[in-house]
C-alpha cells in the first residue's frame, strides 16, 4: 500500500509569528514547507530545524523568486506582510508597496501555475466599524485618505479585491482570512503589539502605557487557535472562493489587560494613559470595539478557540521571561 503523498506549501512571511507556527503544524503532521521571508520583522531562530523544511531569504516583491517557488510548491500561503499600527503610522509607503505589489507579484505566480493560494488579510478591513461582532460582510468604516492609520487596511482591501477578481474571472482556488488580534510565543514587542509591549513593560517594572482613556475593547485569539483554523481551511475544498473571520470573540478593554498582565507578572508598575496623538501622530484615529464573528467558520470546520485570555497571557509572560533569561545569558554576552 502506498503512502499518501505529501503537500509542499509555500508560505511567505514564514519566519514571522504566524507563519513559523503554521510552518510547525504543517511539518508535524508530515508536509513539506518552503519558507520565503526576508527576516524584516521575522526571525530565524522562529525556525526549528526539519527535514521537510527549507528556507528562503528573499522578498515577496522578487517576482523570479515567487514564480520558481510557487511552481515548485503545491499550495500557497501569502502571510508577507509589513504590520503593526506603529510600522504603518511611521512608514505608510513601505506598507502600500509591500502589501500591494507583493500580493499582486504571489497571486499572479499562483495563477500562473494554478495553485491553491490562502491569503492572510485583517481586521483592521472594517475600519471604523465598532459594531459587533463583525461579520465577513460588514461595513467598512474608513477616515480620510490623508489619515495614514488607514493605509493598511486600504492596502489590505485590494489585496482581497485582487484575489476575489482572479477567483471569479480567471477560477483561481483562493481563501481568504481575516486575523483579529492573533497573540501568544514569538510575537515581538517591537511593531506595536499590544500583549507582548504591555508584557515587556511589566517585566522591567515600567508602567504600561494604554493609549487613549483604556475603555477600547479587544479580543485576543491564542497563535496555536489560529493555526487550528487555517489548516482546516486549508483541507476543506468548500473554503475555497470564501472569506472567513478568524478571531475569538471574549472582549476585554486594553485598561483591563494592562491590570490583568500586572497581577499575573507580580508587577509593582502602574498604568500610564497615554493621548493617541502622543503615541502615534495628530488625527490618529481608532475604534472602540472589535469583534469578530466567526459562526461561517464554525458551520464549515467545527473551529473553535481553545484558549482563553488568561491561559494566553501566561504563557506569553513565560515565554517572554525565558526570551530574557536566555540574552542574559554569559553564553550570549
Amino acid at each position: 500500500m502506498s503512502e499518501t503523498p505529501t503537500t509542499t506549501y509555500l508560505l511567505t512571511g514564514g519566519s514571522g509569528f504566524v507563519g513559523s507556527h503554521l510552518a510547525d503544524a504543517l511539518l508535524a503532521r508530515g508536509d513539506s514547507v518552503v519558507v520565503l521571508d526576508n527576516l524584516s520583522t521575522g526571525r530565524l531562530a522562529n525556525l526549528s530545524p526539519h527535514p521537510g523544511l527549507r528556507f528562503v531569504q528573499g522578498s515577496v516583491l522578487d517576482e523570479l523568486m515567487v514564480d520558481e517557488l510557487v511552481h515548485q510548491c503545491d499550495v500557497v500561503v501569502h502571510l508577507a506582510a509589513a504590520v503593526g499600527v506603529k510600522l504603518i503610522v511611521e512608514q505608510p509607503l513601505r506598507c502600500l508597496t509591500t502589501n500591494i505589489r507583493g500580493s499582486e507579484i504571489v497571486i499572479e505566480a499562483a495563477h500562473r501555475y494554478r495553485k491553491k493560494l490562502l491569503i492572510t488579510s485583517t481586521s483592521e478591513i472594517y475600519g471604523k466599524n465598532s459594531s459587533g461582532p463583525l461579520r465577513e460582510d460588514a461595513d467598512r468604516i474608513l477616515g480620510s485618505p490623508a489619515v495614514v492609520r488607514w493605509a493598511y487596511s486600504t492596502a489590505k482591501a485590494v489585496d482581497e479585491i485582487l484575489a476575489n477578481a482572479y477567483h471569479k474571472e480567471r477560477g483561481l482556488p483562493t481563501i481568504i482570512v481575516r486575523l483579529f488580534n492573533t497573540v501568544g510565543p514569538r510575537q515581538s514587542p517591537a511593531y506595536g503589539m499590544v500583549i507582548p509591549r504591555l508584557v515587556e513593560q511589566a517585566l522591567r517594572g515600567v508602567p504600561l502605557t494604554v493609549f487613549g482613556d483604556g475603555t477600547q475593547t479587544r479580543c485576543f485569539a491564542h497563535v496555536a487557535d489560529v493555526v487550528d483554523a487555517l489548516v482546516r481551511l486549508l483541507d476543506h475544498e468548500a473554503a475555497v472562493g470564501q472569506t472567513f473571520n478568524i478571531g475569538s470573540a471574549d472582549e476585554v478593554s486594553i485598561l483591563e489587560l494592562a491590570k490583568s498582565v500586572i497581577e499575573l507578572t507580580g508587577s509593582t508598575a502602574g498604568v500610564d494613559l497615554i493621548p493617541y496623538a502622543e503615541a502615534y501622530v495628530a488625527g490618529f484615529e481608532d475604534m472602540t470595539r472589535r469583534v469578530p464573528d466567526t459562526t461561517k467558520l464554525r458551520m464549515l470546520t467545527g473551529w473553535e478557540p481553545r484558549r482563553r485570555l488568561d491561559d494566553i497571557l501566561v504563557e506569553t509572560i513565560a515565554h517572554a521571561r525565558q526570551e530574557t533569561a536566555s540574552a542574559q545569558s554569559p553564553a550570549n554576552a
